[in-house]
């Protein structure tokens, strides 16, 4: 891949409006420093994602390093992008761990085993998508479905904050939003972009302050289920933990209730990777339609690989992409040297024990906000693609789908198989908007209501 990047200009300066292309590079040194840039964008939300899903966020970071470069090889180096943890599993996963008895290396084994199998479903959306072309998914998947699969996702995802998270610290969560909310605003860039790994930061260190200051904290314990006694921070693991080694890697268990509960967040995942390529592309200014499959295939592929070892799922990510935004630096080069820092970061134990020491009340004041923000891109979606609700086919299974998965809404298929949530609501909205539309149309409905929006899919 080496002798496949040239280098732009003299490798040191850009001139205004111009910008380093995918198969271009800077000074190895200057490249260095890029592929450092895009570690720390991804990072917050790759290693606080496994945290909130009860995965290793060692194995996370390590294999999203793995991920990203399988990434790059299959869409032969025209799609620049940085596989991290996907958010879009965690309503499933978490699911799953209730359904099957919580947080234990046999839940851990079956989690991994239906993301890997969601994995394969993608990567085979993604090899129909190459051979059909890119129409397919947006009929499968108008706007106002994966807008709606994408809201429920992050909105469905409330409890998780009220009821897990906020109670073991509610003013340390209360501190910790404030304070990210804060560097977001105040500092628009690449400060801005990491604000969501500063506000964790902050939040450890003022957790770590408090147990110094007021002693241990009387209330939930999510490791005990229960309220009693204990540190807000505890390094106890840190200590014990090598400087180097393997991170604690297992094998997949497969359970097919386990796999239904998160394939709807495949869904999510098909319309998250459309729109990071088609904006890599915009910013590039070249035509990666041809390469659409190839990067849902080299998504799927990702997280295959990374779950059959214990690892998260992965996605393209918008952190990264902004940026190349802010650079104009658009090397895959950067990425493949990212890569290999966060493999190097997954191979110090020591490490991975320091992020999983991360307190409940600080993980309250992180994911609040970024499960807000996931809800509020399947808005974005419809308001982009002028989405028409006054039209009852649009609004009555979206409505329906997202208070089932806010609720979280239960229902038993049989004794011991349970849709909830998530995976009810993306189910309703789904298959209730193909049904209602094929209702409507044998009424007579106008052929306008189903033309293309202006993003490729039908307007609603």
């Amino acid at each position: 891949m080496v002798a496949g990047w040239t280098k732009h200009g003299d490798g040191k300066t850009l001139a205004p409006g111009e910008v380093v292309r995918p198969d271009e590079r800077l000074s190895w040194p200057r490249m260095v420093g890029f592929g450092a840039q895009h570690v720390i964008a991804m990072f917050g939300a790759t290693f606080v994602f496994p945290l909130v899903m009860g995965l290793d966020p060692n194995v996370a970071i390590m294999f999203s390093g793995i991920a990203t470069i399988l990434f790059l090889l299959i869409v032969q180096g025209k799609v620049p992008s940085y596989l991290g943890t996907s958010a879009s599993f965690v309503g499933g996963v978490l699911a799953i761990r209730s359904l099957f008895g919580g947080d234990t290396p046999a839940v851990d084994a079956i989690v991994t085993g239906a993301i890997l199998v969601a994995g394969l479903v993608l990567a085979l959306i993604g090899v129909a998508m190459h051979v059909l072309g890119v129409q397919v998914i947006n009929r499968v998947f108008p706007p106002v479905v994966t807008g709606a699969v994408v809201m429920l996702i992050g909105f469905g995802l409330a409890y998780v904050v009220a009821d897990v998270y906020w109670p073991q610290d509610q003013w340390i969560a209360l501190i910790t939003m404030t304070v990210t909310f804060v560097i977001i605003v105040l500092f628009r860039g690449f400060v801005g972009r990491i604000g969501i790994l500063l506000g964790l930061v902050v939040g450890f260190v003022l957790s770590w302050g408090a147990d110094r200051v007021f002693g241990d904290i009387t209330a939930y314990n999510a490791g005990t289920g229960k309220v009693d006694t204990h540190p807000r921070v505890s390094f106890d693991a840190v200590a014990s933990a090598d400087w180097i080694g393997l991170p604690g890697m297992h094998w997949p268990d497969f359970k097919v209730s386990a796999v239904i509960l998160v394939l709807p967040a495949v869904i999510a995942l098909v319309a998250e990777n459309v729109g990071h390529v088609k904006a890599v592309g915009e910013m590039t200014g070249t035509d990666v339609n041809p390469y659409m499959g190839r990067a849902i295939i080299g998504d799927g592929v990702g997280t295959v690989v990374t779950s059959a070892f214990g690892g998260s799922p992965t996605t393209t990510y918008a952190e990264n992409i902004g940026v190349m935004a802010a650079t104009r630096v658009y090397s895959t080069a950067a990425y493949y040297i990212a890569a290999v820092i966060a493999i190097l970061f997954g191979l110090c134990p020591k490490f991975g024990a320091l992020v999983a020491a991360t307190p409940g009340g600080v993980l309250g004041g992180i994911t609040v906000i970024l499960y807000g923000m996931i809800g509020l891109l399947g808005a974005k979606i419809w308001i982009e693609n002028r989405v028409d609700f006054s039209d009852p086919v649009n609004m009555v299974p979206v409505g329906a789908g997202i208070i089932l998965a806010i609720g979280p809404v239960k229902q038993m298929i049989s004794s011991d198989f349970v849709l909830e949530g998530i995976a009810l609501g993306t189910i309703v909205v789904l298959a209730g908007y193909h049904l209602l539309r094929a209702i409507d149309g044998r009424r007579g409905r106008s052929p306008a209501a189903a033309e293309p929006g202006p993003n490729g899919g039908a307007a609603g």
